[in-house]
């Protein structure tokens, strides 16, 4: 599926912000354990009285400047303080003899590390000198705190699988995508046991076993099975990522280090867009779909799709992937970047029975900043002129009491709109214009660089024609910082990136997700949402600057993976459980009442919670509930599709329940009508008895009174079993033309002006 690149992509320039940063926004935050503080009383940290050479006033370094450990007062500072910690050692000796110092430290503190062997805390306060004095603490890397895997519960479905080193481990995941960098550190075949490779072995190992490169041009252009775009590697790093691979992106340190949902998997390389174009025909997919079932795969990753096209392959794939999950293979596929808006999915995600991915967010990003005044505000590069090395120049704030922006500058979308500006970086408004024409116009006016500043404070974006000056977005908070500043205020654009996480912005549904329902037969589509939006993962060596290669994505292309995985997982649990089973587990399983929906209009957001199942399908992916699973359904929703409108219609469908557990389970069955009182929704036949393994079917009726407005209806057919709910089925039926025709739907607000 396509991808957006958000904030930052190693190697290049950040693209786009799509997170709501505006306080007024009230996303959950993730459901993070806090973490319990732990003490080793056998080591002490003593701080000393002298100011370190960070805040000391003979050393402190100038504002952007470092310490110059070579200058002389530095060198003189250090021996000062080097003397006063002898001291406190001589101290030691003579008072404390049993305690050792163990480490000294000048730079950030002027203390000393004691390994107490027995002596007091209170007998190290007592010594002159000391200004504070404290038990050490002990910290653990906060690999496990992987924001994805949080979001979907990963850890926990880890503990089901009995830890990582067995969550997906004998389950084969195919990547039919662009290709997999084996070297990258993600894919380490450490550890792995010693399997027959299969394809071009130069670009497999132990743990990515397969390669195989499809496509009619492919020998005649010289091209293999080399990733030399990105995506696949990125996909096939969110899915089975070593545990906790240690992630820097070109030098910013990454707080977490990077998992897989399933990071024990080993994986295949089906690569059905070789080399750089980015497309692969509907043989080249299906040959690779095959190619992974021949060669024993259990489970399919397709972050692709196209629009419904008749008479291009979209039902033979639609077709394919059912026959495979019938088949007992897993196929999870995108479903699509073209929201928001019904009618939007892609195929062959609207297959029925694919494991159709719709994007949630993250919250989290690698941002760059811009510096003045002392203050550090955060900002997009646009794809323009590059940001090799940060920009400093004084700045030129061009206003136009004229505009109605709030923001009350130029649009800057000629040269003729704008001051002299050799030399300076200009700061103008969006509107109007495209970025490119902003950025056109302010380098025919001299400027070094140019900042755009936003309308609000909810979505930074820069697309552009990579030419020109560098250019960047702000916030309209910083904008207006700006103008405070004024004209000649010195300016800094950082090129180093910084990690921010956005606890606000987590667990909305992406603005790019496509919604349902299905052409024709109007199925709801996505089954399931999985953090798309803002997604760490892999980049081949070739893609940044500095290797390993990371990056940070955007796409259903990213969600789908997390589905992937999860089913890697429930497979390693449960490896008797059918492909229909595996996805039912998944689908019916997940968090409902999570996710919530950015309203775009006017380029400004409000969001809500939502549970409409056509954006959201039945909810957030739950990785650990999915592998505890206790019934499956099948279907694993139900759509009556559209219901005459003024005619008054009543529509029975079945709904099997299977027992997947080993003992006998009593099953009740209900719904949850949110539908008007002129459209109902009933279940009859439960409760449902079963011996392990054994099935039993309930029907479920939507009926519609002749009064019944033109829209959409839904409701939730709830299982419960020994007190409690164990599976969710969304419904969902239409009267009339509903709330859309097909092919009518929102558009995405445009990323070019």
């Amino acid at each position: 599926m396509g991808l957006t690149r958000s904030m930052a992509v190693t190697g290049a320039a950040a693209v786009a912000l799509s997170l709501g940063m505006a306080a007024s926004y009230a996303a959950p935050s993730p459901s993070a354990k806090q973490p319990q503080a732990a003490v080793d009383s056998a080591y002490a940290l003593v701080r000393l009285s002298s100011e370190p050479l960070a805040t000391n006033p003979r050393t402190a370094p100038a504002k952007g400047q470092k310490i110059g450990f070579d200058n002389q007062a530095v060198k003189a500072e250090r021996d000062r303080l080097r003397a006063e910690r002898a001291a406190f050692k001589d101290w030691l000796r003579a008072n404390a003899p049993k305690a050792k110092v163990t480490k000294e430290f000048d730079v950030a503190l002027n203390a000393v590390g004691v390994q107490l062997n027995g002596t007091s805390i209170d007998t190290l306060r007592s010594a002159p000198g000391v200004t504070y004095a404290e038990l050490q603490g002990v910290f653990t890397p906060q690999a496990h705190e992987d924001p994805d895997l949080e979001l979907i519960k990963g850890m926990e479905g880890w503990s089901v699988a009995g830890g990582a080193a067995n969550a997906g481990k004998g389950v084969k995941v195919a990547i039919i995508d662009s290709g997999i960098d084996a070297s990258h550190p993600c894919f380490d075949d450490a550890g792995y046991p010693a399997t027959k490779q299969l394809g071009d072995t130069k670009y497999t190992n132990n743990k990515v076993i397969v390669s195989r490169v499809y496509g009619n041009k492919v020998a005649k252009d010289g091209l293999d099975g080399k990733d030399l775009n990105g995506h696949g590697t990125h996909v096939a790093g969110t899915v089975a990522c070593n545990p906790h691979t240690d992630t820097v992106v070109d030098g910013t340190v990454i707080p977490y280090d990077v998992s897989g949902v399933a990071p024990a998997a080993t994986l295949g390389s089906y690569n059905v867009f070789p080399g750089t174009e980015g497309s692969g025909r509907s043989e080249d997919i299906l040959e690779a779909m095959q190619d992974a079932y021949t060669d024993g795969f259990d489970v399919a990753n397709m972050s692709l799709g196209g629009a419904r096209n008749d008479g291009g392959g979209a039902f033979l794939l639609d077709n394919a992937i059912d026959n495979l999950d019938r088949a007992n293979m897993v196929v999870a596929v995108a479903a699509g970047n073209e929201g928001p808006g019904y009618w939007t999915v892609h195929y062959p995600g609207a297959a029925p029975r694919a494991l159709t991915a719709g994007a949630s967010t993250v919250g989290h990003a690698l941002v760059n900043q811009l510096t003045f005044n002392g203050q550090s505000h955060d900002m997009v590069i646009g794809e323009f002129g590059s940001l090799d090395a940060s920009l400093t120049a004084l700045i030129e704030v061009v206003e136009d009491g004229s505009v109605s922006e709030p923001h009350g500058l130029s649009l800057g979308c000629t040269a003729a709109a704008l001051p002299e500006l050799t030399g300076k970086i200009g700061v103008v408004g969006r509107g109007t214009c495209t970025f490119q024409e902003k950025v056109d116009a302010a380098e025919a006016k001299g400027a070094r660089g140019l900042i755009v500043v936003n309308r609000d404070d909810t979505y930074l974006t820069m697309a552009g024609d990579k030419q020109g000056i560098p250019a960047v977005m702000v916030s309209l908070t910083t904008g207006r910082a700006l103008k405070t500043a004024g004209d000649g205020t010195p300016v800094t654009l950082l090129n180093q990136m910084v990690y921010k996480t956005f606890p606000e912005a987590t667990n909305r549904m992406a603005g790019f997700s496509s919604w349902g329902p299905t052409h024709g037969d109007l199925l709801i589509k996505p089954d399931v949402v999985a953090p798309g939006a803002d997604v760490l993962s892999a980049q081949p060596s070739w893609a940044c600057k500095q290797a390993p290669c990371w990056a940070i994505l955007g796409g259903t292309s990213m969600a789908t993976p997390h589905l992937a995985g999860t089913a890697a997982v429930v497979r390693s649990v449960h490896p008797d459980w059918s492909a229909a089973q595996v996805r039912s587990a998944i689908v019916n399983t997940a968090q409902e009442g999570l996710l919530r929906y950015p309203i775009i209009a006017d380029d400004k957001k409000s969001d809500t919670l939502t549970n409409d199942a056509m954006i959201v399908g039945a909810g957030l992916a739950d990785v650990q509930a999915s592998s505890t699973a206790t019934v499956g359904l099948d279907p694993v929703s139900i759509s009556y599709g559209a219901l005459s409108a003024g005619a008054g219609r009543t529509i029975s469908r079945p709904m099997t329940l299977t027992n997947v557990t080993g003992s006998p389970q009593t099953y009740t069955v209900a719904v949850t009508d949110d539908a008007a009182d002129d459209v109902t929704y009933s279940v009859s036949g439960g409760p449902l008895t079963l011996a392990p393994g054994g099935s039993g079917t309930v029907t479920v009726t939507v009926s519609a009174g002749k009064k019944a407005a033109e829209q959409a209806y839904q409701a939730v057919l709830r299982v419960s079993a020994s007190g409690g709910e164990v599976a969710h089925a969304m419904l969902w039926s239409m009267v009339g033309q509903g709330v859309g025709a097909p092919g009518q739907h929102m558009t995405p607000p445009g990323q070019d002006k």
